[in-house]
């Protein structure tokens, strides 16, 4: 490795709780040593496919697949996938010549982190949730360093290899330079007015959504609060003809995406999320009072666990999921008036946050590079 230019994979990805981690480790790595090579490796058709490239690097996808557990037959087919991005995996590596391989979670980053493995070339993995993912676990064995964000990980992974880093955050967050009222303004919203942001997820997350469809006439009713609502995509039909229909709202924005994630979250006083590990981290970073509402639809309900990890150090309130149509907005509403609250779970959420994690796992990039 001495003497020539640091050459990086980065695989993984899925959604953006993959995809925003993976990019922040790379501009991390170029900015510590900017004459390295990386080249990210992400499955088909997945969103890393667009989100990667439009963040300035290569990306060369897999046909992988996860394993259908409601409909085994069509298991089949994935194994095929399975073998065929293992073999392409192999050709990559043999191709690039990497001097490190890195494994941000999702089943992508299967094939490519075990062959690295069998080929001699040392792997890095980084599990973001407070319960290992199945690919994360398998992986551990031959990993040479597994950066963690929760404690407790050795439950899944060998002690001696642990580093507690944090999770990478999309560094645009932490960059504005905005004071709350001006946030709201440059977003269109009312200054001076209490402001709850509402999202998803990537994709959306229908519990939330039905959750404030539910309770417009309590949203409209409480006109010192403004709430800006992040549908998704995926629901923006539904929704806009469900508001079409009811009375307007002066007092509630709804989007599909919000593309100026850094002004939403300055013009919160609260925030009401689903509780993947990526939105976790920003929110504790940026110190966020929150609602997190876990999704029941994730392997070994890892959200919940996620949540429960702040929820039990007064860093944010859990409302689940099979509660949230009837408590989340009622809830909402109470405590973005309750400024000591706010304050509080503030304060405990900052204590929580790890503030360089890219920076740190790209220094431990470098090294694993030049044992």
């Amino acid at each position: 490795m001495k003497g020539k230019n640091l050459k990086v994979i980065v695989s993984g990805g899925g959604t953006g709780g993959h995809i925003f981690p993976a990019i922040s480790i790379a501009n991390a790595i170029k900015e510590l040593y900017p004459d390295t090579e990386i080249l990210f490796v992400g499955a088909e058709g997945r969103m890393e496919m667009q989100r990667v490239p439009d963040a300035g690097y290569k990306i060369i996808g897999l046909p992988i697949q996860g394993f259908n557990r409601k409909n085994p037959f069509k298991n089949i087919a994935v194994l095929f996938k399975i073998w065929k991005s293992q073999r392409m995996a192999k050709k990559i590596i043999t191709d690039f010549q990497p001097d490190v391989a890195v494994g941000v979670g999702g089943y992508a980053s299967g094939p490519l982190l075990n062959q690295a493995a069998k080929m001699g070339v040392p792997t890095l993995i980084q599990e973001q949730n407070s319960y290992a993912g199945v690919t994360n676990k398998l992986l551990a064995k031959k990993a040479k360093r597994i950066c963690v964000a929760y404690e407790g990980m050795e439950r899944f992974f060998p002690k001696e290899k642990i580093l507690m880093t944090g999770n990478p955050v999309r560094q645009s967050l932490t960059q504005v330079q905005l004071t709350k009222e001006e946030a709201k303004k440059a977003l269109g919203l009312q200054p001076g007015k209490k402001t709850i942001l509402v999202i998803g997820g990537s994709l959306g997350a229908r519990t939330v959504n039905e959750s404030i469809l539910q309770h417009l006439q309590d949203i409209r009713n409480a006109s010192d609060v403004q709430i800006l609502w992040q549908h998704g995509k995926f629901y923006a039909e539904e929704i806009k003809a469900a508001l079409d229909k009811a009375d307007k709202l002066d007092n509630l924005t709804a989007t599909a995406f919000i593309k100026d994630m850094d002004k939403a979250y300055a013009a919160a006083d609260l925030v009401i999320s689903r509780a993947g590990a990526s939105s976790i981290s920003e929110i504790c970073l940026l110190e966020k009072p929150s609602i997190l509402v876990p999704s029941p639809n994730v392997a070994e309900d890892h959200q919940t666990k996620n949540a429960m990890a702040l929820s039990d150090k007064g860093a944010a309130i859990l409302v689940r999921d099979a509660d949230a149509r009837e408590k989340l907005v009622e809830v909402a509403l109470t405590t973005v008036k309750d400024e000591a609250k706010l304050q509080s779970i503030a304060a405990n959420a900052g204590k929580m946050a790890f503030r360089d994690s890219a920076k740190v796992i790209a220094q431990e990039v470098w090294k694993i590079a030049n044992e």
